[in-house]
């Protein structure tokens, strides 16, 4: 099935193969987009090749780390809902 779906960068985007991708750039002048996978892969396709995909729309995915080759424990923040609430409120550390 083909895709009627216009590229808009910041679109994201679902294959056949179950690969998420974003459009990261069109030019209309040469026509072509630019697409770049979770895991940062980037391709170029010309614009009939676009409207070839079978693709769906999806949102942007949470973990954002896909392109980043980091695993879950490098973020450098902490993700896991029971340590943040933990946290002190900040406004208690300043001096009055």
């Amino acid at each position: 099935m083909a895709t009627e779906h216009e590229p808009r960068i910041g679109d994201w985007y679902r294959n056949a193969s179950d690969e998420a991708f974003e459009i990261v750039a069109f030019d209309e002048t040469d026509e072509t987009v630019e697409i770049q996978y979770f895991d940062g892969t980037l391709e170029e396709l010309d614009l009939d090749t676009w409207y070839e995909l079978d693709i769906e729309p999806t949102a942007a995915p949470e973990d954002w780390s896909g392109s980043l080759d980091i695993e879950r424990e490098d973020y450098g923040v902490d993700l896991d809902e029971k340590l943040l609430a933990k946290r002190n409120n900040p406004l208690d550390d300043l001096d009055q």
